[in-house]
């Protein structure tokens, strides 16, 4: 939480008004694959991390009255937003429910938080109060799935904060439900019911099909797993996975001009070219040959999903090989690989760790979700209006500090009449002006692809963007960039800090491991391996070797290979079980 967050403006009047809502249908049944994996984050993250919010302004003589009945209909409306989970007799507390239970009525409150004067930049304290209402937990057996407050003047509703329950709703749902309130309050029409429900989605993916669907995403994602880079940011500093990064803002007129261009010189689609150009940058960046980046607003690409108020948070896994000569060449890969993705954006996701563990283990690696890129720019009220757009050519600006779990992450809210995204970039391995100057490259780039191809041996120059720097010491391995430096130290101190030396076989394939007992009985590869795997979470520049070579005795010259395998050998091997 800021300093903003908790000493905000006081209001001159507080008070509750708990509304009663009925007329909805009763219903019972299992849950979906997104609520699953939403309540098991929301079991294990800290609430102000996983709990998401929104700000809906209020149109300009709306009576607060007006407000709470759109609200109360809004609910009756949406079956997610008269849903709990009750839990299972006997479960435990951290047990994912089974089921979802639908109320055909009940209540809810909203907070009306009154002001005799604006506060300070309206916009920014409803945000904070917003933000502020993410902290507690949700009790997902009991719990309505938003927490409402509306921020009036003298009276007159200027803004609805609310935060809501991952479990019930994603940034999608908030965007529809904002849309349907609004036209509500407009007295606009609201748009025919076609959308999945949660307990329509959860049906549909328990068919045959559904469950053919899951299974194809499990070995997709395996398949990039076990062979792209364990992680994009895996560079020197790249460390820990709770990361508290300030947002960086784009808006740019010049930017959303430019994207147009490249749309219409190349035919692409205004997304998938802004995609495109953010997996050239991110790649050249970090000096890795394929993009693998979450994206996960896209699995909402099947028709009855697109409107769908329900969590359908489960990322799409894009991986994007840009080893291609020219930005052209790798727009025509894009929308392909990202169709791919969008394909196999559902899944079982105990089974997907299951996978993921299982296939880590076997790689030597751990995976890291360090790199997402969420395009909310094509939701309901998302932006983009007006043929004589007024904005900035470029601006850059600062935004609060998160704790995320990830290294680089964009969310694009406007492609037009501006581009305007949002970014957080790990100041660990973005420099202060970094991160502003690697959305400025962004914008260079999109202008120089709209002028003609762009080779991306030319990225540099083109956008001003360098690729990070490792160290001598940093070999590519397996497809990932490795410190063979710091395997050997973490291998050692996992081992209580016996003497390991570690060396890159000329091939690319792998690593080979030269442990010494430090005195005691040696370990066995098993032992060294699992030892390994304990302590690699955070490490992301750590890729377990193929091979461990156990000695009794270190040589006298440790930092020479060919002293160690003088050494006699007391055992050696994979580590893995089974082997591979």
């Amino acid at each position: 939480m800021t300093a903003y967050e908790r000493d905000l403006p006081r209001p001159s009047k507080t008070r509750t008004v708990t509304v009663a809502h009925a007329g909805g249908e009763e219903r019972r049944g299992p849950v979906a694959l997104g609520q699953a994996n939403m309540i098991r984050c929301m079991l294990r993250d800290e609430p102000e991390h996983i709990n998401i919010h929104a700000v809906w302004p209020v149109p300009a003589g709306t009576r607060t009255d007006a407000v709470i009945d759109a609200l109360r209909t809004l609910v009756v409306r949406h079956e997610a937003l008269r849903t709990t989970f009750p839990r299972a007799a006997g479960a435990a507390e951290d047990a994912v429910p089974r089921e979802q239970a639908v109320a055909a009525g009940g209540e809810f409150t909203v907070t009306v938080l009154d002001h005799d004067e604006p506060p300070p930049d309206p916009e920014r304290y409803a945000d904070a109060v917003a933000r502020r209402a993410r902290a507690g937990r949700f009790r997902l057996d009991r719990d309505f799935g938003l927490r409402i407050s509306l921020v009036t003047v003298g009276g007159a509703p200027v803004f609805v904060a609310l935060a809501a329950s991952h479990a019930v709703t994603d940034v999608s749902a908030l965007a529809v439900l904002e849309e349907d309130w609004r036209a509500l309050l407009t007295g606009r029409p609201l748009p025919p019911q076609t959308a999945f429900t949660p307990l329509d989605l959860a049906a549909e993916e328990a068919s045959p099909a559904g469950l053919r669907k899951s299974a194809a995403s499990l070995r997709y994602w395996e398949r990039i797993i076990r062979t792209g880079p364990q992680a994009m940011c895996d560079g020197p500093g790249a460390e820990g996975t709770g990361i508290a990064t300030p947002e960086v803002t784009l808006r740019s007129l010049r930017g959303a001009r430019a994207l147009a261009r490249v749309a219409a010189r190349t035919g692409g689609l205004p997304s998938t070219v802004l995609l495109t150009a953010w997996c050239a940058l991110v790649a050249h960046r970090t000096g890795q040959s394929v993009c693998v980046a979450a994206v996960p607003t896209s699995n909402r690409f099947h028709d009855r999903l697109v409107r769908s108020v329900n969590t359908v948070s489960q990322d799409a896994l894009l991986a994007l090989d840009v080893r291609v000569p020219s930005f052209d060449a790798l727009l025509a890969k894009a929308w392909g690989a990202a169709l791919d993705a969008y394909r196999h954006s559902r899944f079982d996701a105990v089974a997907l760790w299951e996978t993921i563990d299982r296939t880590t283990f076997e790689r030597g690696s751990r995976f890291a979700r360090d790199v997402v890129f969420n395009d909310v720019s094509a939701l309901p009220g998302a932006g983009g209006s007006g043929p004589a757009p007024e904005g900035p050519d470029l601006e850059l600006g600062r935004g609060p500090v998160q704790v995320l779990p990830t290294r680089l992450l964009a969310f694009v809210h406007e492609t037009e009449p501006l581009l305007r995204i949002g970014l957080w970039a790990d100041p660990a391995l973005f420099a202060p002006g970094e991160a502003e100057g690697f959305l400025t490259g962004l914008v260079r780039l999109l202008e120089a692809a709209a002028e003609g191809d762009v080779p991306l041996a030319s990225l540099t120059g083109a956008t001003g963007v360098r690729p990070v720097e490792r160290g001598p010491d940093w070999v590519r391995v397996d497809g990932c960039w490795v410190s063979p430096a710091a395997v050997a130290d973490a291998l050692g101190g996992a081992l209580g800090g016996v003497p390991v030396h570690v060396v890159a076989d000329g091939s690319g394939e792998g690593l080979t491991a030269f442990v010494a007992s430090g005195g005691g009985a040696p370990p066995t590869p098993a032992e060294a391996h699992a030892a390994l795997m304990r302590v690699l979470p955070g490490r992301p520049g750590v890729l377990a070797p193929r091979r461990y070579v156990c000695v009794q005795d270190p040589p006298e010259e440790a930092d020479r290979t060919d002293a160690w395998l003088r050494q006699r050998i007391l055992t050696e091997g994979n580590g893995r079980t089974p082997a591979i």
